[in-house]
C-alpha cells in the first residue's frame, strides 16, 4: 500500500448558528480490491479523536460527518498499521468533499473549493521554486528570467492568499509564503536568506496549524535540509543539524508548553527512525528533557532512555539467570559471531510455532548463539518446550510481563527478536524468524 501522502488536506468549517446540513466526505480508492474501509479522526495536536467510519465497497466509500463536527484536519485511515496507511483531509462543514485515491498516484480532489485551492498552491508554488533553484543552480543564467519567476512567484502567493481569505487553508497560504530573491543574489546569498526566512510567515500558536502535520513537516524539512551550500564533512552537516533544531526550539518558545514537548518528542522519533543518534542525544540532552519535566511528561522521558538503551549500536542489557545451581550473564556467553535473543512464552500459540522453526533454521548457522528468554507464570510447561529447543540456551523469567527484563528490553508482544553482533551491540530488530534468518544467512 501507498505510504502517507502527506500536503493532502480536506478542510470543513461549520455553519453559524441554527441548523445545520449534514455533510460528507466521500470518494474512490483504486485499486478497489485493496481496501475494505476507512476510518477518520481529527487531528487535535498530535492526538487523534475518531469522527466516522464507512466500509469501502467496489472502490467506493462514503463517510457522513455529524453535524457537531468540528473543521480542521481529519486523518483517513486505510490500512494497518495506520500511521503509515493514510492521507490528510480539512473538513469545513460547508461542503461535500469528494475525492479520488490512487495507491501509488495520492488523493485527487473532484470537489471541494478548500482542498483543490490548498493542492493546487502548493503544487504552483513548488513548480515555481524548482525553477528558481535550477537557474541558481547554473553557472551563468539571464536574470530577465530569475525575474520573471520572482514576478510569478509574488503573483502566485498574492493570488491565492487573496482567494483563500474567508477559508481555512489561508492560515497554511500565509505560513507557506515562500522567499522571494533579490535579482542581484548570489546562489550562496539565495541558500542563506531562504533558510533565514524560512520560518518568517510561521506561527507556532497558531491552533490550525497545530492541529495538522503542517508545522512537522516543515520542520523536519528544515532541520535536515536548511544547509550551507559548500560540501560539509558529517560533524560540520551534525553541528548544523544541530542549530537547526535550536531555532525551532526557540520558536516553540511562544506555544503552550505541553504543545512544545510533544511536538519535540515528535520530531525526536522522526529523528530517531533516521537512526541520528548524536542529533536526537543533542535534542534530548538540551531541550526536550527539560521541558518533559516541566510539563511532568515521564513516558517521554521512559520511552526515550528504553529507545537509547536498546538502539542499534548500544551494547545489549546484561541478562542474568540460572543453570541448575550456576548463574549465567549474557556478558560471559561464549564467543560467537552473533547472538540472537528471543523472547517468548511458552503459554504463546504464536511462540509455540515461530520459535521451533527457529531453532531449525540456525541449525544451519552454527556461528550463531541463541538465549531465549522464557516468559513465564511457572516453569511447568516452559520445561517441557525448552526440552525441544537443545541447541538454545534457556533463561527463565518468571512473573512473566512483570519481570524486569520486560521493561529493560521494551517487550510489547512475544515473540520478540534481538540481534547483537560478536560483542553484544545490537545490530538488527527483526519482526520475525524469517528476518532473522534472513539477516544471518552468509
Amino acid at each position: 500500500m501507498h505510504k502517507i501522502i502527506k500536503g493532502a488536506f480536506i478542510f470543513i468549517t461549520l455553519f453559524g448558528f441554527g441548523l445545520q446540513a449534514q455533510h460528507s466526505i466521500s470518494g474512490n480508492f483504486t485499486p478497489a480490491q485493496n481496501f475494505k474501509w476507512v476510518v477518520a479522526y481529527q487531528l487535535k495536536s498530535g492526538s487523534l479523536a475518531y469522527v466516522a467510519d464507512a466500509a469501502v465497497k467496489n472502490g467506493v466509500f462514503k463517510l457522513n460527518i455529524k453535524d457537531a463536527a468540528e473543521p480542521g484536519t481529519y486523518r483517513l485511515v486505510y490500512g494497518i498499521p495506520q500511521e503509515e496507511l493514510y492521507f490528510d483531509v480539512i473538513y469545513n462543514g460547508k461542503e461535500d468533499v469528494q475525492l479520488i485515491f490512487d495507491e501509488t498516484k495520492g488523493v485527487t480532489f473532484i470537489a471541494s473549493k478548500e482542498n483543490k485551492l490548498f493542492t493546487n498552491y502548493f503544487k504552483e508554488v513548488n513548480i515555481c521554486e524548482q525553477e528558481i533553484i535550477s537557474l541558481f543552480s547554473a553557472n551563468n543564467f539571464n536574470t530577465s528570467e530569475l525575474q520573471q519567476l520572482v514576478q510569478s512567484l509574488e503573483q502566485i502567493q498574492s493570488d491565492y492568499e487573496k482567494k483563500s481569505a474567508d477559508l481555512i487553508c489561508h492560515d497554511y497560504i500565509i505560513a507557506n509564503n515562500p522567499y522571494v530573491p533579490a535579482l542581484t543574489e548570489s546562489a550562496q546569498e539565495y541558500v542563506s536568506n531562504k533558510k533565514g526566512a524560512y520560518f518568517k510567515k510561521v506561527n507556532f500558536k497558531n491552533i490550525v496549524l497545530q492541529n495538522s502535520d503542517f508545522l512537522m513537516d516543515k520542520t523536519i524539512n528544515y532541520v535536515l535540509t536548511a544547509m550551507p551550500l559548500q560540501q560539509l564533512t558529517d560533524n560540520e552537516l551534525e553541528k548544523v543539524r544541530q542549530e537547526n533544531i535550536s531555532t525551532v526550539y526557540g520558536l516553540l518558545q511562544n506555544a503552550d508548553a505541553s504543545y512544545a514537548t510533544h511536538f519535540l518528542y515528535t520530531l525526536w522519533n522522526k529523528l530517531a527512525i533516521l537512526n541520528l543518534n548524536e542529533t536526537t542525544d543533542f535534542m534530548y540532552n538540551t531541550y526536550l528533557e527539560k521541558l518533559a519535566i516541566k510539563t511532568n511528561n515521564q513516558k517521554v522521558i521512559d520511552n526515550i532512555v528504553t529507545h537509547n538503551r536498546l538502539r542499534l549500536g548500544a551494547t545489549a542489557p546484561e541478562i542474568i539467570w540460572k543453570d541448575g545451581d550456576t548463574d549465567k550473564k549474557l556478558s560471559e556467553l561464549e564467543a560467537a559471531e552473533h547472538y540472537v535473543l528471543v523472547f517468548w512464552s511458552s503459554g504463546c500459540p504464536h511462540c509455540l510455532k515461530e520459535v521451533p522453526q527457529l531453532h531449525k533454521g540456525l541449525l544451519e548457522i552454527p556461528t550463531t548463539k541463541v538465549l531465549a528468554i522464557g516468559l513465564e507464570d511457572n516453569d511447568t510447561k516452559w520445561k517441557k518446550e525448552i526440552g525441544k529447543l537443545n541447541e538454545f540456551h534457556h533463561a527463565l523469567a518468571l512473573g512473566k510481563w512483570e519481570n524486569k527484563y520486560v521493561g529493560i528490553y521494551g517487550i510489547q508482544t512475544t515473540p520478540t527478536y534481538f540481534i547483537l553482533d560478536k560483542d553484544k551491540k545490537i545490530v538488527a530488530k527483526p519482526s520475525d524468524y524469517t528476518g532473522v534468518i534472513t539477516y544471518l544467512k552468509p
